[in-house]
């Protein structure tokens, strides 16, 4: 691929005509190496580096590349010196191992929300990630740092319909402010928690249709609402706490 073409990827519409994203910083190169010996389809990954990166001991191909060059390339301001361009999946599922449960995410638009939310899913695994049409684009650079690595980790499906959920998972829970507390025991026999967007939710008829048990994370209610990625990570703290 070359420079000119790379430059590009910070756009959704050239990452997916080109079928690559960026991958930036020391860090997330290094887990994005730690995924590729357990998933081939990252071993597709191309590094390009600064002078000061030049012996970094890379498993893909390496091209060396100015300071100005990386600025260019760079999505952050002040770039370390070493990137990796990545394949995009194939397929919808972003790595080959498929989880019991699944997180559905209703038009998530925070980069930042869907990152720190991956990072809870691969910290304790078992879960796919489902994002609904509408979705912020999970590999856009703001996410995939935002992931710390962990989009390389967890099964992730973009542009999943609500109307096919139940074919895949029977049961199906959602957030009510009026529902049962999620330390209920029926919570944790759900397949499938689903959670809308930042602002408006999952629209009232859709839940209805789906027939989604309703919970509630139990709080003071001093404030309306709980922050997206908070509840995602209590909900699933939760049901890594029940396990037997």
């Amino acid at each position: 691929m070359k420079l000119d073409d790379i430059k590009k990827l910070h756009q959704k519409k050239y990452r997916q005509s080109l079928g690559h994203f960026l991958v930036e910083g020391e860090h997330l190169v290094l887990e994005l190496e730690k995924a590729a010996t357990r998933n081939p389809h990252w071993q597709k990954a191309r590094l390009f580096v600064t002078s000061s990166y030049e012996h970094w001991p890379s498993p893909w191909p390496k091209t060396i590349i100015s300071d100005r060059q990386m600025a260019q390339l760079a999505d952050t301001k002040t770039p370390q010196g070493i990137l990796a361009v990545a394949p995009l999946p194939t397929d919808k599922a972003g790595t080959s191992t498929a989880g019991g449960k699944a997180v559905y995410l209703h038009e998530v638009q925070d980069p930042g929300n869907l990152g720190t939310i991956l990072r809870t899913l691969a910290w304790f695994g078992g879960m796919r990630c489902l994002l609904s049409p509408g979705s912020v684009d999970p590999y856009n650079p703001k996410v995939v740092r935002a992931s710390m690595g962990a989009i390389f980790h967890v099964p992730l499906e973009t542009d999943v319909n609500l109307d096919t959920l139940p074919s895949r998972y029977p049961r199906i829970a959602c957030l009510d402010i009026g529902g049962e507390p999620i330390t209920s025991p029926g919570f944790q026999s759900h397949d499938c928690y689903l959670f809308g967007n930042e602002a408006r939710g999952v629209p009232e008829e859709a839940l209805t249709s789906l027939g989604a048990g309703r919970f509630t994370i139990p709080g003071a209610a001093a404030v309306e609402s709980l922050n997206l990625a908070s509840a995602v990570n209590m909900v699933v703290y939760e049901l890594n706490r029940t396990l037997p």
